[in-house]
């Protein structure tokens, strides 16, 4: 099943089912229990918002292998995590906005997971159970800022700098895909998410041994290696294996249009 939230005339948003090139709205919720309630909308008269409300998005470093070698890391012992405040969400086909003191902002694409209800200290079993479905994202990160020390979420946390979605898609198993980034349509990452050190279930278990997560909350789970920076007019699009549609987000960098 995909789930999509949108905007449609005389819908200021709501939740919907995408089948084909169709909406159905819902009524309850996509977490428990609901029902179309008559109203389709062909999808290309809507505009496809971020794909649910998280109250946090949680973010994990170092977690492809491949990438950790790129990096010179060694292979860690618990997961790397941080915070992107609710700000950074943007949808599929907003702008990424470069911000006026960065001096390299890259890509990060990745796959995340959407929590279907309230997680505290879970076993990674509970954990898995937890899991609503899958998403496209984009770490998008200021690199020379997040150099500072401890500044990672510093440099990560600008507006529009968590582009999300197109929709949740609840039959891709996170354990068992592929997470592609292109740049202007060259394929830039390419890694399968059975090499990566802490599967989703794994991470979400040991983040809620600490935090509590509700509905809607969003874990991105690690980005493949080659990380590259983006400029202005640069077209990003990360893809998920299976989800048949990608996460497509231009560039937009102010400077260059003033």
């Amino acid at each position: 099943m995909k789930w999509v939230r949108f905007q449609a005339p005389g819908v200021e948003a709501a939740y919907g089912i995408l089948e084909g090139e169709i909406i159905h709205q819902i009524e309850g919720s996509m977490m428990g229990e609901y029902k179309k309630n008559g109203e389709t909308f062909a999808r290309k008269d809507v505009k496809l918002l971020v794909p649910c409300e998280p109250t946090k998005i949680f973010c994990i470093g170092a977690n492809y292998v491949a990438h950790i070698k790129e990096l010179g890391m060694e292979i860690p012992d618990r997961p790397s995590t941080f915070m992107k405040p609710i700000t950074c969400a943007i949808a599929n086909g907003e702008n990424v906005v470069i911000p006026e003191e960065a001096t390299r902002v890259d890509y990060e694409g990745e796959l995340g997971i959407v929590i279907k209800n309230v997680v505290k200290r879970a076993t990674p079993e509970e954990a898995k159970n937890s899991i609503l479905g899958v998403t496209a994202c984009n770490d998008v990160t200021e690199r020379d800022l997040m150099k500072w020390p401890f500044q990672l979420t510093y440099g990560k946390s600008f507006d529009t700098f968590a582009p999300i979605g197109p929709f949740i898609d609840t039959e891709i198993d996170p354990d068992d895909t592929i997470v592609r980034t292109y740049l202007n349509g060259e394929k830039m990452q390419e890694d399968y998410t059975s090499k990566t050190v802490f599967k989703p279930s794994v991470l979400l278990s040991y983040l809620s041994q600490v935090i509590t997560f509700y509905p809607g909350d969003i874990i991105m789970t690690g980005t493949p290696y080659n990380v590259q920076p983006m400029k202005d007019g640069d077209v990003v699009e990360i893809e998920i294996e299976g989800m048949g549609e990608r996460l497509v987000n231009t560039v937009y960098d102010p400077k260059v249009h003033t």
